[in-house]
């Protein structure tokens, strides 16, 4: 890690302590690729629990808070890892069991929800997903709980609305809320000393995720001098006044990947997919993996240098050319 002195900058410790018990967060990234792991951990490690959490396409990490009993609200569109796992296997047991709130919606609005929320409106229209269950009533797990009474002010008193084009006549439109959370946490390649973040390759739907929460948290592989950056502005993506606070956490996505930095450990996601069938086997996991690393350090330490080193980049290529790609 380097010296470059920032007032923004803070541990993956006390990024994790400002998440509150019971805030609604949303977690960036997209499935296997720049999730913001180290900080998921440590939240796991710190007894988070009665989570709201709104997000776009959460895999492993989200399936490890789950298990851990942090995430108490779930609203997404999908929990599993992509070839290395379906259905994330305590994602699962908590919709079974109840012991979640879960909320699903489609991927595309998902993403419209983040970017209402980025843009400051109440809600944005739509025509995907008519008549499928998504849009059934009685699928509205939020209503059926009874919270959508107006007193929480991160839920909506709707799933969704239809109503009628009077623009055009082409008939319904869908309108779907907006995601308004507490504190959004995310992981880039770089972010530069004042906060200012550059995503490079695809930006999913990150950046209306950072836009879209009251506090913005920033994890990056590494901080740079913030004049760099300047050089360059329009491959930037948030100012750095939008950023609250700056994590510098190098190999803090694993194990998912960094586009450029690293590939993602198909391997170790494969295995925890595997440990984590069972409640059991997954508390053995977690005993293993999380509680039993003091820090980050020690969890990269118990990966190994050999395998983290076969995991980077070619710098010129941008993905690791020792990972077996079938």
């Amino acid at each position: 890690m380097n010296s470059i002195k920032s007032e923004k900058k803070i541990s993956v410790a006390e990024a994790a302590a400002e998440i509150k018990n019971g805030s609604t967060i949303i977690i960036a990234g997209f499935t296997v690729w720049r999730k913001p792991m180290a900080i998921m951990y440590e939240m796991v490690r710190q007894g988070k629990n009665d989570l709201h959490l709104i997000m776009n396409n959460p895999s492993v990490g989200v399936d490890i808070l789950i298990g851990s009993g942090c995430i108490k609200i779930w609203e997404s569109n999908y929990c599993a890892h992509e070839i290395f796992g379906k259905i994330g296997n305590c994602f699962g047991r908590a919709v079974e069991e109840g012991s979640i709130i879960y909320e699903d919606y489609g991927h595309y609005h998902t993403v419209l929800r983040l970017q209402a929320g980025a843009t400051g409106v109440p809600f944005l229209p739509a025509m995907s997903c008519l008549g499928t269950d998504l849009l059934n009533p009685e699928y509205d797990m939020l209503g059926r709980a009874g919270l959508r009474d107006g007193k929480n002010p991160r839920i909506p008193r709707k799933k969704f609305e239809i109503v009628e084009d009077n623009f055009y006549g082409e008939g319904r439109v869908v309108l779907v809320p907006a995601a308004r959370a507490d504190v959004c946490i995310a992981h880039v390649q770089k972010v530069g000393s004042q906060g200012t973040v550059r995503i490079e390759g695809q930006t999913f739907a990150c950046i209306e995720a950072m836009k879209a929460a009251d506090k913005l948290i920033v994890m990056a592989e590494e901080i740079v001098p913030e004049n760099e950056l300047r050089r360059d502005p329009g491959a930037n993506c948030i100012p750095n006044f939008r950023v609250d606070a700056i994590v510098e956490c190098p190999f803090g996505a694993h194990p998912t990947g960094v586009f450029g930095y690293y590939d993602m450990d198909g391997r170790f996601i494969s295995d925890y997919h595997l440990k984590s069938r069972t409640k059991e086997t997954f508390k053995a996991w977690v005993d293993e993996w999380v509680f039993g690393m003091k820090d980050h350090n020690q969890y990269l330490d118990k990966i190994g240098g050999s395998r983290l080193t076969s995991l980077r980049s070619n710098s010129a290529l941008k993905w690791s050319t020792n990972v077996v790609r079938r």
